[in-house]
Order: C-alpha cells, then sequence, then structure tokens
C-alpha cells in the first residue's frame, strides 16, 4: 500500500476500492498510516466526498478494526437493538428508551457517549449517579444485558478503534463535518456491538449540530444507506431541537426528569413522543411487534406499567449504582447548592429559543466541558425550562430555575439565558416533535 498515492487519488476525486480503504483502515488502527496521513486523507474526504460503495467500506473495514461482540451464545431474551443520537440540549431519551425496550422483550447493549461542545452526554448523566460504572468489563457487560436486559456503557478501547484515532485527529484537524466521516464514525461503533437493529435520532434546529432540515435529511438518508449496506436494519427520525427537549438539561437534573417519568410522577409531551416513536420503530426492526401501532402500544404500556421503572433500577444496581435509587433519588443525585430563578426583563410569549446558548450555558457552569481533560460538575443545570409558546413574566414564570455551584457563575449563565429567548405577544408556530421518518422499503 503507498498511503500518499491513495490520499492523491481521492484528492483529485477518485474511488478508493475495498482492498485499499481496508489497508488504510488497518494502518490507521495500527499507527502505521502518520498522522500527517490520516489528517490528509480526512481532508481530501471533506473535499471530495466518498461513493456510497466507498462510504459502505469503510464504515465495515473501522467495524472491523476491533472486537465486534457476539451475542449468539448469550441466551438473550429478544434481538439486540440500540439507538443514537446526533446530540441535542435536554436529551435523556437514552434514559427512558433502554429500559422500555427491555421491558418490550429487547436486549439493549447501548453504547453512549460524553457530552461533546454544546450538547450533553448520556455517560455524564449517568455517572451523576453515585457507583455507577459505565465502563464496565466485557463479561459484565453481557451479564447484565443478559440478566436485566438492558446497560448503558460507555465504548471499550477494543471496539473501532480506528475511529477512535481518526475522530481525535479529526478533531485537531478541522474535519470533523465531513458526512461519509461522520456515518462511518456513528455506524462503526454500532456495528461492533453485534446489533440487529437501530434507530437514529437525527436532531435538527438550533440545538443541533445540523440546525437545517436538508442536511440533517442528507445525514439520515446516508445513515440508513450504509447501515443497511452492511446488513444492519436501521431507521432514523428526524426529531426538533428549536427548544430545550423535555424541561430540564443537565446531568443530574436529567437523571431526575427521567425517573420522574419512569415512575409516573411527572410527564412532558414531547419528550415522551420522540422517546416512544423511537421505541416502536425498534420494536417493529425488532420483530418484536408486527406493525407500529401495537409498538407504540407496547412502549407505552411497559411505561405505565412501571416494568421499565423496574427495568433501570435492575440496570442502576447491577452496574454499581444504588438500589433505592429509584425510591428516593434525592439522597443520591447530586445538587448544586444555589438555584436561582433567571426572569425575563418584561412579560411575554417565548417566540424562539436558541438552543446551543442554553447548552453553552450549562458548559459554563461546569456542566460540560471545553478540554477533553475538564471535570464535569453533576449538580448543575437547568429544571422549569420554558418552552417554545408559554408566556413567561417577571413573578409569574422564569425562563429557567438555574443550578448553580455559586452566585458568580451563575449572573453568568443567566445573561447568557436572557440572550437565548425571544418573546413577543403572539404565540409561534411549533414544530412536531417527529418531524421526519427516513426507513429503507
Amino acid at each position: 500500500m503507498h498511503v500518499p498515492e491513495l490520499i492523491r487519488r481521492k484528492r483529485d476525486g477518485g474511488e478508493l476500492s475495498a482492498e485499499e480503504i481496508s489497508d488504510l483502515v488497518r494502518g490507521i488502527a495500527d499507527g502505521t498510516v502518520t498522522d500527517a496521513q490520516v489528517g490528509a486523507l480526512a481532508m481530501a474526504i471533506v473535499w471530495r466526498g466518498m461513493s456510497p460503495a466507498e462510504r459502505v467500506e469503510l464504515t465495515g473495514a473501522m467495524t472491523r478494526s476491533g472486537d465486534v461482540l457476539d451475542w449468539s451464545n448469550a441466551f438473550l431474551p429478544g434481538p439486540v437493538v440500540d439507538k443514537h443520537s446526533t446530540g441535542g440540549v435536554g436529551d435523556k431519551v437514552s434514559l427512558m428508551l433502554a429500559p422500555i425496550l427491555a421491558a418490550c422483550g429487547a436486549a439493549v447493549p447501548m453504547i453512549s457517549g460524553r457530552g461533546l461542545g454544546h450538547t450533553g452526554g448520556t455517560l455524564d448523566k449517568l455517572e451523576s449517579i453515585p457507583g455507577y460504572d459505565v465502563a464496565p468489563s466485557p463479561d459484565r457487560l453481557r451479564e447484565v444485558v443478559t440478566r436485566v436486559g438492558c446497560a448503558i456503557v460507555g465504548q471499550t478501547e477494543r471496539l473501532a478503534p480506528a475511529d477512535r484515532r481518526l475522530y481525535a485527529i479529526r478533531d485537531a484537524t478541522g474535519t470533523v463535518e465531513s458526512i461519509p466521516l461522520i456515518v462511518a464514525s456513528i455506524l462503526s461503533k454500532k456495528l461492533a456491538a453485534g446489533l440487529d437493529a437501530l434507530v437514529l435520532d437525527v436532531k435538527v434546529g438550533s440545538g443541533a449540530w445540523w440546525p437545517e432540515l436538508e442536511r440533517a435529511r442528507e445525514l439520515a438518508q446516508s445513515i440508513v444507506e450504509v447501515a443497511v449496506g452492511n446488513r444492519l436494519p436501521t431507521t432514523a427520525l428526524l426529531t426538533d431541537m428549536h427548544q430545550v427537549l423535555g424541561r430540564t438539561a443537565g446531568n443530574a437534573v436529567e437523571v431526575r426528569e427521567s425517573l420522574d417519568h419512569l415512575t409516573g410522577a411527572a410527564r412532558d409531551e414531547r419528550l415522551l413522543e420522540v422517546t416512544l416513536a423511537l421505541a416502536a420503530e425498534l420494536l417493529v426492526l425488532g420483530k418484536l411487534r408486527p406493525d407500529h401501532e401495537s409498538a407504540h402500544a407496547a412502549a407505552l404500556e411497559a411505561l405505565e406499567s412501571g416494568a421499565a421503572a423496574e427495568r433501570f433500577g435492575a440496570m442502576v444496581a447491577a452496574l454499581g449504582g444504588p438500589a433505592g435509587l429509584l425510591e428516593d433519588p434525592d439522597r443520591f443525585l447530586p445538587r448544586a447548592p444555589v438555584v436561582q430563578a433567571v426572569e425575563p426583563i418584561s412579560a411575554g410569549v417565548v417566540r424562539a429559543v436558541d438552543v446551543r446558548v442554553l447548552g453553552l450555558a450549562i458548559v459554563s457552569l461546569g456542566g460540560g466541558r471545553t478540554r477533553e481533560t475538564d471535570a464535569v460538575d453533576h449538580g448543575v443545570g437547568l429544571t422549569e425550562v420554558a418552552e417554545l409558546g408559554e408566556r413567561v413574566g417577571p413573578g409569574e414564570r422564569p425562563l429557567a430555575l438555574m443550578h448553580a455551584r455559586d452566585r458568580d457563575s451563575a449572573e453568568r449563565a443567566a445573561a447568557a439565558i436572557h440572550s437565548a429567548y425571544v418573546l413577543g405577544d403572539a404565540p409561534p408556530e411549533v414544530p412536531e416533535a417527529v418531524l421526519e421518518v427516513q426507513r429503507t422499503v
């Protein structure tokens, strides 16, 4: 393999063969392709793109660069399924979805990530639960999924190692925003988890990485095509992120809201709609239910009966967390000492929200990272977040309740939160929670 020649050919718009892509990925994983060469290859792909066949081959090769989990002898209760979200603010869907699916007979080894930029990460949320192990051994992961039905954990070093190195170099060379590379990064980890079916939650709006519908649609279509090309049944939902999903954004506060949904203590319609829509897709893809109507009903029953809550509690205990989390979450979840209402300057109806600004405000409170090595304050965040179309005003309803570590950080974050909201007299047109569904025929 002559790496400079392959880079030159891709730079000039040529197409690489399956064997050449496999050799490149092997070199990325074992280090024989240098950092400079990886960066140059990534830039060539950013500029020239990849054909559908190249996208399928790249994803498959990255999957095979490390371990691929085999569940065939695990005696699982049902099909192995998972979900991936492109990231948003207040997106705690995974915390509800995994136990709902497990209660419906699926096996869910959910490989999740940490917060990135203004978006929250499922692993950061779960690490607000004392003792919860987000990096169990492969044997422990297998045991928990077999016994409980679900386990939400992080990527191990042996799952798609080529992606780990390629992503780090893309991040350092300004080549992150490439649909072929994004698709390969997402799917290589999911394929390595040994799945039978996958659903994608592609966010659209001011709080998403892809604010424009057309660009998000392109990403969703490409993910579905490449997944199916690698023999993984996949559906993608485009969902709205023009406002926070649910009433909270942060780490521990999102865990608490998820627990409230699981136990029935509180419900948010949009959060519930997205969660049940994703669940229904997977139950049909996994052949656990014959159609979307019966799948939706089964998912709702798992939630309302308490079966999903039982699975979540069992998962937490099996991965080292407290057994009494469902019964007394305030005893275990961290809380910030300063709670402050962010009042609007004048009364009005919420007409627009810059959700990205809200996410960055949480990062400024310590609830996210500006560098990979930053520690996360799991107790900070926002609750009672105002939604589109709601009336807010001084002494009436605040824009949000802010949970902060100290007064100084609270004041800085409050200024950002004020700037994120646009108020007016008339309510806006609120987008549907689920905008589109991309399915294969």
